[in-house]
């Protein structure tokens, strides 16, 4: 005879909600993101992950379409990852491209890498238009104008772009 609800506190309720949960869409998603990824490692791990952000929600027992939920995190991790091997990538490249003389130590190299991702995380959110007028604004110290220019886009709309992700490293500064 299953425990009433007189009987279970709002953890065990918590707990019983994100096992079943996990039961009855754990292997699907997995499946799923497999077949996405074309590696039953990286699926694993996204899952794991996944179910890890669902663990991390206020109210796991008030979800009421778990498949569109967890194909919603989990495509936002996957984008996020491939963002971050983008990344990851052009570092790389860059960093063949210099002199060998002129190359930072592997703990130099190490350190830049995770400051590009803490800063890819901070820019979460922001549109690629957004992202680049940014990075030319802090990275090329172009003008607003120039910006515009290279972007096809209006100095006050590069202004914006670069107030709001201002404001983005100001909150994941905070934070």
């Amino acid at each position: 005879m299953p425990p009433t609800s007189l009987d279970v506190s709002p953890l065990q309720a918590r707990n019983h909600a994100l096992c079943q949960l996990f039961d009855a869409h754990h292997g699907w998603l997995r499946e799923r993101l497999q077949a996405r990824l074309g590696c039953r490692h990286d699926a694993a791990d996204m899952a794991a992950e996944t179910f890890a952000q669902v663990i991390a929600l206020p109210d796991p027992q008030a979800i009421r379409e778990p498949r569109a939920l967890l194909t919603t995190i989990a495509k936002r991790l996957i984008f996020a990852s491939w963002r971050r091997r983008d990344l990851e990538r052009a570092y790389l490249d860059s960093l063949a491209q210099q002199p060998f003389e002129q190359a930072p130590s592997a703990e130099e190299q190490v350190q830049a890498l995770q400051a590009l991702l803490v800063l890819d995380r901070m820019l979460d959110g922001l549109s690629p238009m957004g992202r680049s007028a940014f990075l030319y604004s802090q990275l090329e110290g172009l003008t607003y104008a120039e910006i515009g220019q290279r972007l096809g886009i209006s100095a006050p709309r590069v202004h914006q772009y670069v107030v709001k992700a201002l404001g983005l490293c100001y909150r994941a500064l905070e934070a």
